[in-house]
Parts: structure tokens; sequence; C-alpha cells
């Protein structure tokens, strides 16, 4: 910000010397009317015009010092720029029947640069499946099967094209990050990368159902997520890769004979029975950021600028219950976007979370937002408490991002027309986001 503010003064610095000489030319084109004139006669007057006018131009040459030495105070002194407003959208595999069709994905970036949102985040990684033809699923079988559009066409690639013609970011969502469902292909040819709880049992109950758990702390599990999110963003002309509340492990998991013997050639200790001891609990956090330090370095040495977005729970959620220490990620260095999961009906529980010390300390160097939920198919969002929300996060100076495309204006309470003119009201005038 610093040397943008510097650069505008020098350029205004520039323009005011430049517009202060402008009489300057006048006089002289007034006394030598044609050009051929001038050069033929400009040795002799050269020494008259230098006595003559170098009073006047010593007066012009005060006047604008004094004139840029006022100004450049002013320049200084405006307040920050505020940092890039997120305003986005997730789109999930419920919206797969869209994605699909190009005449839909076309009509859906429309309406949303119509209605001033500038980021979607498309599912990439979902139930141990890749959304995208992938060499890499390919040659780990686990994907006896390539999703494609309904021409044949590729997906993902088609929404980005759509997306960048009309200005607005398309950063891939890694969806389920270690999470995979008990009956994919990745749990049945590959079960040694999976963990365990302590009672030897391996799968637990999210959002999404029953499911396992990679073991983040395997070397070919690291290697398998880091192959898949360089081959994404070198195959697509992605704006960035984000990671959610899936990037972690529950703090229950851990007790597969790998990280046992791990952690014990570490620690000379076996680990604790209590899944919740502070010390256990820090050494995996620590293993997992250690892996999205490393993560991140690969990303950026093959695409410097991209987009690193992390979308966790609320901090002590993560922590305590995830082994998500994403507070630290950001004070490493590795987070350029952070979106906080808030998914709250209550308004003041809501201001309550997005009012966090850590959510606030984010906003003082990347720029942080947070996730808002606009209804479920089986629990729909009224527009009046999107609306809210929205109003809540913008006076603390935060962006948002929608829970999830299809539930914007469908399966929704009101008709899409009174939705679509309630979305109209939150974003009043652009914020497009730079590209890469």
């Amino acid at each position: 910000m610093t040397s943008r503010l510097h650069k505008k003064s020098i350029q205004w610095r520039v323009w005011l010397a430049n517009a202060s000489f402008k009489p300057m030319k006048l006089i002289l084109k007034s006394f030598f009317p044609f050009q051929s004139w001038r050069l033929r006669h400009a040795a002799t007057f050269s020494q008259t015009l230098r006595k003559r006018f170098f009073p006047i131009l010593a007066l012009i040459s005060c006047i604008t010092v004094l004139l840029v030495g006022n100004l450049t105070p002013a320049i200084a002194q405006v307040p920050q720029l505020p940092r890039e407003e997120i305003r986005g959208v997730w789109m999930t595999n419920n919206d797969i029947d869209i994605l699909k069709e190009r005449s839909k994905v076309q009509e859906a970036v429309t309406q949303l640069r119509r209605l001033n949102f500038n980021t979607i985040y498309p599912v990439i990684w979902n139930s141990g499946y890749v959304m995208y033809p992938s060499a890499v699923a390919k040659r780990t079988n686990i994907q006896p099967f390539v999703l494609r559009g309904a021409d044949g066409h590729d997906i993902l690639a088609d929404l980005i094209n759509q997306a960048h013609r009309q200005g607005l970011l398309v950063i891939p969502w890694f969806e389920f990050g270690f999470m995979a469902p008990p009956t994919s292909e990745l749990v049945m040819e590959h079960p040694n990368w999976f963990t365990q709880k302590r009672d030897g049992s391996k799968t637990s109950i999210s959002a999404a159902g029953e499911v396992m758990w990679l073991n983040p702390f395997h070397p070919e599990v690291q290697q398998f997520i880091t192959s898949l999110v360089l081959e994404n963003i070198s195959q697509y002309d992605v704006d960035g890769i984000q990671f959610d509340d899936h990037m972690s492990l529950p703090y229950e998991f851990g007790y597969d004979p790998y990280t046992v013997a791990l952690y014990a050639q570490e620690t000379k200790n076996k680990p604790p029975a209590n899944p919740q001891d502070q010390a256990w609990m820090r050494w995996r956090a620590e293993k997992i950021t250690a892996f999205m330090v490393k993560l991140n370095q690969a990303v950026k040495a093959q695409k410097p600028r991209l987009i690193f977005s992390v979308s966790p729970n609320y901090y002590d959620f993560a922590y305590k219950f995830q082994l998500q220490d994403w507070l630290n990620w950001i004070r490493l260095n590795i987070v350029d976007e952070l979106i906080v999961q808030i998914y709250r009906p209550d308004l003041q529980a809501f201001i309550n979370n997005i009012s966090r010390a850590e959510i606030r300390e984010s906003q003082k160097s990347i720029p942080t937002g947070v996730g808002v939920m606009a209804g479920l198919r089986n629990n729909p969002v009224p527009i009046k408490q999107i609306q809210a929300q929205v109003r809540a996060a913008q006076e603390r100076g935060l962006g948002v991002a929608f829970f999830y495309y299809e539930s914007l204006w469908e399966s929704a309470p009101e008709s899409v027309a009174e939705r679509q003119a309630g979305f109209q009201t939150l974003f009043r005038s652009p914020a497009l986001r730079a590209r890469i």
C-alpha cells in the first residue's frame, strides 16, 4: 500500500510539473510560430530567452515545489484502501446439474456478475473422487470414471472460461480434504493410508455421513494430496486453491500403527490414552501445520501468485476438535485468504463469532470473510436472515461467501424473483478482484 501511494505521489508531481510548464510552451510558440524558423534561429535567441524568461521559470518552479510539498502530506494521510472484498459462493455436488450444462453455467455466471459477486468456489474433490479428468486419480487407481459435461466437455474448464470472461475469479475447492467414504475406491485400494481411533474403529459421522480419514502424517498420503493439488493448478487457469475444515483430523484419530510408531520415535513415549491430552494434540496439530507449509511451498513454487485460501470453522472448534491450527497458518504467512464458516441462524450468535479476536487479527494481513448459510434443500433460510448476517459482516469490514449456489434462489422460502431482489441489495456496486 505504501508503495502504491508513493507511486501516485510521484505521478501527481510529474503531472503538476508538466502542467505548470504549459504556459511557458505557449509563450515560446508565440515567439516562434513556425517550426522551421524556430530551428534556424534557436541558437540566436537561446541566450535572449534565458535572460528574459529565467525569472518566470524560477517563479513557476518555486510555486510547483511549494504546491507539491503541501500536497504530499495530504496524500500520505489518505486512509488505507480496503482490502479486496470477498463476495463468493460455493458450487457443490448439489450444483452438478447446473455445472454440466454450458448454457446453465453461462446463466449462473451472468446472474452472479449482475448481482456483483466476484468469486466462485467450485468443488473438485468430494467423496474420494475428483471432478475433472485426472491422471493422478487414474494412476492411483481410485476413479473408474471421468466426470464430464452433457456434451462431453470439461466442466471445470468451461466454468473457468465463462467466469473469467465476466470478471469473476475461480478458486477450486478441495472440499473433502482428508475425508473419504468407507465405500470409495480410495479406501479399498489404499487401506493403509487411513488412520483410526484408539479402540481400532476407523469411521466418524460428519455432515457428509459416515467417513474415514486419510492419515495426514503418512508420507504417501501427503504425496497423493500434493499431486492432486499441483495437477489441478497446472492443468487449469485457476485463480487459487481452497482447503476447508476437512483439511484436518478429528482429535480421536491418530492411533494407527504408522502414527504410533512415529510418535514413539520422536518422543520416546506411546501416544496418551486420552486423545485430548494437550501434548498429544499439539504434536498432531503441528504435523498437520508442517504439511500445510510444504503444500503451500509446492503451490507457490508452481504459481507464486495463486491464492492459497482456507475456509475452516471458528478457531476454538477447529483446534480443539479437528487439530486444525489455522491461526498459526496465518502467522506463518501461508494463507492468502480466510473465510471462516459461521453457520448460525441466531443473529447474535453469528455476530459473536465474527467478532472473535483471531478474525480481527486475520483482517490486518489478508482478505477475510465469513461463510454464510444460504440454505439447504431440507432447511431453507429466509432472505431476511441472510441480509442481516451479511450486513453484520460488512459493518465489521468482512467479506462473505455463501453455501451454496443452488440455495441462493432455489430451495428457498421466497420466489426466485424475491430472492434475487434481496441479493441485489447486498452488493450495490461492483467489487472486482484482481486476477493473478
